[in-house]
């Protein structure tokens, strides 16, 4: 029976919507460059079987050459293959990368490698669905929540410490018992005073994660390290620049006691796995809306618990919930608030409950979300 499904199903609808929120007066900063409300692109498959699962890609850069795929023909790629061998169409997108088709057709590198992502999500929704088994329990089944924490202190114009101390007193009120506070902006005695704010507020007794978005040097890092310690930072994410940053984190990672974080900031797999092999993170933060989805996601899942490292992905919590929850290497996920990411707020009928810390998983097929008609009405352009 599950052989001849196996042969018989195939992808034969497809569905592209980008999903944006308006653009506010006070735009939120990380250190040197300014955050979108939401932009991410949702891909919706369904099979021959009437079977329908959804996947979506998170871009920082504008979302028009992954459109611009889609318009010029990526789809033909997908249709007709089969959702519940998501090991072979994800080869067989990727691979595109390498083809003279991709530069013909003018798909860049980076579009193919988010609809790769966004098309996976898709493929693992619809095998949990044909299985009738959440993707927590189907991935691994470790447990059925996961720690959650917020992501905060962003920049904005004319934010002072006063209004950080009422933003972080808000989310402290929320329930949450771990906050992400951006720094790399100021100049670092100044950062140093929001962190102590931040601290101040949350108490001694929950997580204060610190996130630099890769703005520091070397030797910025070094001495901030030294003035982090008596705040008791949980983690210090990606601490140095880009254009050496393998090098420089494994130098910083001698330097301090503060577990080092990274991997967001990556193409593929293969740059994650160039992250574990310097063994100067603790945590690895991939993400599977940008590369790879989920079956890449729990390969590095896998490495990660083989080498004693922790995964904490980035963005988009109610999709990174059931990679978390799966492997014992699972650690915690990101959320944030409505006004910095209405998406998680209004884009599912059902988001999975967080409430004192932690995120409990629904036990629906799949993904175990339904898409809000609403949000995709207020956010969502269809554009194939």
């Amino acid at each position: 029976m599950q052989e001849s499904l196996a042969n018989s199903m195939k992808i034969d609808g497809l569905e592209v919507f980008v999903l944006r929120a308006p653009d506010t007066d006070r735009p939120h900063w990380v250190s040197h460059f300014t955050v979108a409300s939401a932009t991410e692109v949702l891909v919706r498959l369904r099979t021959s079987d009437g079977v329908e699962g959804f996947g979506l890609a998170t871009s920082y850069a504008s979302v028009k050459p992954i459109v611009q795929a889609f318009r010029n023909g990526i789809g033909e790629q997908i249709l007709g293959t089969d959702p519940l061998a998501p090991e072979r169409l994800h080869e067989a997108l990727l691979s595109l990368t390498s083809k003279r088709l991709a530069h013909e057709k003018g798909w860049g590198k980076e579009a193919i490698t988010r609809i790769a992502a966004a098309v996976d999500i898709g493929c693992w929704d619809i095998i949990g669905k044909t299985a009738g088994l959440p993707l927590h329990r189907l991935l691994g089944g470790y447990r059925d929540r996961v720690p959650c924490y917020v992501t905060c202190a962003y920049y904005r114009d004319g934010k002072d410490l006063v209004e950080l101390r009422d933003e972080m007193q808000e989310l402290k009120e929320q329930g949450h018992t771990g906050f992400k506070a951006k720094v790399g902006g100021l100049a670092l005695a100044e950062d140093i005073k929001r962190l102590e704010v931040v601290r101040d507020v949350i108490g001694s007794d929950k997580d204060l994660m610190v996130d630099v978005n890769r703005a520091w040097d070397l030797a910025t890092a070094t001495q901030a390290v030294a003035l982090l310690e008596p705040l008791k930072p949980r983690w210090l994410e990606e601490p140095v620049r880009w254009a050496d940053d393998r090098r420089e984190l494994k130098m910083l990672s001698q330097r301090t006691h503060i577990p080092l974080t990274a991997g967001e900031s990556e193409l593929t797999s293969y740059g994650c796995r160039a992250l574990l092999e310097e063994q100067a993170i603790e945590i690895l933060q991939f993400d599977c809306t940008m590369f790879g989805g989920f079956t890449e996601g729990r390969k590095l899942a896998a490495v990660c618990e083989l080498n004693h490292v922790q995964v904490a992905p980035h963005h988009d919590c109610f999709i990174h919930a059931p990679l978390v929850a799966s492997t014992p290497a699972g650690c915690i996920v990101e959320s944030f608030d409505p006004e910095r990411d209405p998406l998680q707020a209004e884009l599912f009928e059902n988001p999975p409950n967080i409430a004192n810390g932690w995120m409990t998983l629904n036990d629906a097929p799949g993904l175990g979300l339904t898409l809000a008609a609403a949000a995709l009405r207020k956010f969502g352009e269809r554009v194939l």
